[in-house]
């Protein structure tokens, strides 16, 4: 593309040292740029602070995910300890109870016989006969097998608790070295008298389900663990996901406002530089308005693209109805300010669903573009010849200037890519538009020389009649 009306106006003024070095201070340079690029690769306070609120919704999720998954553990552990303690003691009951079953007494005395050969006697835990005799026990049967060494005293206590009660006792103990143990008594009674003769005393042991019982606490705190890793992981994904709609506003406001930055940056540099030149030579300020006046209208452009930009990023902004575009792209043909160059329309009557202010905003940037860019090379008076053409929801602006390559619209169509005296936003903000419209936006060289931007909408409603209207604009050097 040829370059745009800024450099050629720029030769228009007079070219003093001061001026030169006015300028390079207000407009920015390539180091104040790279410089800008880096402050802004670095996280702004709002992004910094949206990223430890979602560090902290995670942490709360995982704790909170950790307080029940801790309950349920110690829950899930105290009962199955519960479970093996409950079945230590119907075992150990089982045993009393059928210890005492083969105790009877003859006229000999007590007979314990039946003890020494059953299976409940045999293995397992140990069983201790007692005998109440003048006021005090003795150990008349004690099981074989390995036993644990409790202490007589607690073996007695029991007992006699049991035989007090006239029931089953149950109770811990401590073995002589230090380790618990189960205790359970169960009275036994004088054949012809019936009385409480004595009582069985069944010794178990703790650790006879505790390795069962470890493994299971093993497998309940691992699970637990992992499920807390996983709830962790699934908080961060669940609470960045509610808080990409904040994201998103974030990242429209931070665009919005390099927008603004980058945009406004250049014309306010131009008026100011322009007005510092006029304020030393008072008496050129007439020679120096037409370059004010087109700072301003660039800004007016400038500030114009950046609400149209925010109008796409707000979704809920985006009011498409039935319009003509042939009739639109006609106003927007007639509201170009006057100028040397030749805007020639071919325009087909179609109805369209969009938004108006939108398209509107779309097909003056491409008609700007094409008057800017599109010069013919070698005509005398440096004037731009655009086409405008509406047919179904297909705009197309071509021009006669030096072309543009296809496979290069991908970049060309980047924020702040212009190769020539543009804004850097308009052709960016053309796509956007087309993309909220279900559309495209494409290029293609014409024969003869220079490019047709096609600018495609949504779906087609109606399409009827031709009409061809040639604008030709004074010659006036006041270029768009």
């Amino acid at each position: 593309m040829t370059g745009g009306h800024e450099g050629r106006c720029s030769a228009e003024l007079p070219r003093p040292a001061p001026r030169r070095r006015l300028l390079a201070r207000l407009v920015p340079g390539r180091r104040d740029r790279a410089a800008g690029a880096r402050r802004t690769a670095r996280p702004s306070p709002a992004r910094r602070r949206l990223g430890r609120l979602q560090w902290r919704l995670t942490l709360a999720y995982t704790l909170i995910t950790l307080a029940g998954v801790g309950a349920l553990s110690w829950l899930v552990i105290r009962t199955d300890a519960r479970s093996w303690q409950s079945a230590e003691y119907e075992d150990m009951h089982r045993r009393a109870a059928v210890a005492v079953s083969l105790i009877y007494y003859t006229d000999a005395g007590i007979q314990l016989d039946g003890l020494h050969d059953d299976e409940a006697t045999g293995a397992g835990a140990q069983v201790i006969v007692l005998q109440a005799q003048g006021g005090r026990l003795r150990r008349v049967f004690i099981s074989r097998g390995p036993g644990m060494d409790v202490e007589a005293d607690a073996v007695g206590r029991i007992a006699r608790r049991a035989m007090a009660h006239d029931d089953t006792v149950s109770t811990r103990a401590r073995t002589d070295g230090g380790d618990p143990a189960y205790l359970l008594a169960l009275p036994y009674y004088q054949d012809q008298t019936q009385r409480t003769a004595g009582a069985v005393v069944v010794v178990g042991d703790p650790a006879k389900g505790r390795a069962e019982h470890h493994r299971l606490v093993v497998a309940v705190l691992s699970g637990s663990g992992l499920l807390v890793l996983l709830s962790a992981a699934t908080g961060y994904v669940l609470s960045g996901r509610s808080m990409r709609p904040a994201w998103e506003a974030l990242d429209a406001q931070e665009r919005l406002l390099a927008d603004a930055a980058h945009e406004l940056r250049t014309p306010v540099a131009v008026m100011r530089g322009s007005v510092d030149i006029a304020d030393s030579d008072p008496g050129g300020l007439h020679s120096h308005l037409p370059r004010l006046r087109r700072a301003t209208d660039r800004m007016t452009d400038v500030v114009d693209n950046i609400l149209t930009r925010g109008r796409l990023q707000a979704t809920d902004t985006f009011r498409p109805v039935p319009l003509r575009l042939d009739q639109l792209v006609e106003q927007v043909c007639e509201e170009l300010p006057v100028s040397r160059h030749r805007v020639t329309t071919c325009l087909d009557a179609s109805v369209v669903t969009a938004d108006p202010a939108l398209v509107r905003i779309a097909v003056r940037n491409l008609l700007v573009n094409a008057l800017r860019h599109g010069r013919t090379p070698g005509d005398p008076q440096d004037r731009a010849e655009v086409d405008v053409t509406v047919r179904g929801t297909a705009v197309t602006v071509a021009d006669r200037g030096a072309g543009v390559d296809p496979d290069g619209l991908p970049a060309l169509l980047e924020r702040f890519r212009s190769e020539g005296g543009g804004t850097g936003i308009g052709l960016s903000l053309v796509r956007e538009v087309a993309a909220t419209h279900g559309g495209e936006v494409t290029v293609r060289r014409r024969p003869g020389g220079g490019s047709a931007f096609v600018l495609t909408l949504g779906p087609l409603q109606r399409s009827a009649g031709r009409r061809r209207a040639p604008r030709r604009a004074p010659d006036k050097d006041s270029p768009p």
